[in-house]
């Protein structure tokens, strides 16, 4: 008979797990409890949450959320790192932590149904945010509007200088 405690908490990794469908699997060997808060809070304000789990029951909540592919993950000390917000953001928050700390490691991610290794969060965290992104559309679409919308008005600017230029001859006539 499992313990209740142990049942709870599987329950909470389950909800969490079914609460978003992107999490980072992280290797926390090496990190002081400071540089975990730290970590927790640069997270929090990019719209994640980290959470220290064992294995075991992370499997066992993984299969009651109905959530597959994540046992390649579950090995040797996890932190999953639930995703709220924009994916690419979190990955740099990670990335960047690590760097910073030289400590921890990605052990891989999983982006909606599809599974990253270490590389691919790396190459997640390299990619522009969203913002950026949505900008960058902007512009393109607003490019080809702005060129348009100056060869319109060049015939009425073209107009209105062949006007300017008659009412002058007119003027050096009188």
């Amino acid at each position: 008979m499992p313990k209740p405690e142990k049942v709870a908490q599987v329950k909470e990794i389950a909800a969490a797990l079914s609460s978003t469908d992107t999490y980072y699997f992280f290797d926390f060997r090496g990190l002081t409890f400071a540089e975990a808060e730290d970590l927790r809070a640069r997270l929090a304000q990019a719209g994640a949450g980290l959470r220290v789990v064992k294995n075991t029951l992370a499997k066992i909540a993984a299969a009651e959320a109905g959530v597959e592919g994540l046992e390649c993950f579950l090995q040797g000390p996890t932190a999953i790192v639930y995703c709220h917000g924009d994916p690419v953001r979190v990955a740099k928050v990670i990335q960047d932590f690590m760097r910073e700390k030289r400590k921890g490691a990605v052990r891989g991610a999983k982006l909606q149904r599809t599974l990253l290794d270490p590389a691919g969060v790396e190459k997640l965290a390299a990619l522009p945010g969203r913002e950026q992104l949505i900008g960058q559309v902007v512009g393109l679409i607003a490019h080809p509007l702005t060129g348009l919308v100056t060869v319109l008005s060049g015939p009425i600017r073209n107009l209105a200088v062949v006007l300017s230029q008659i009412q002058e001859q007119k003027a050096q006539a009188a």
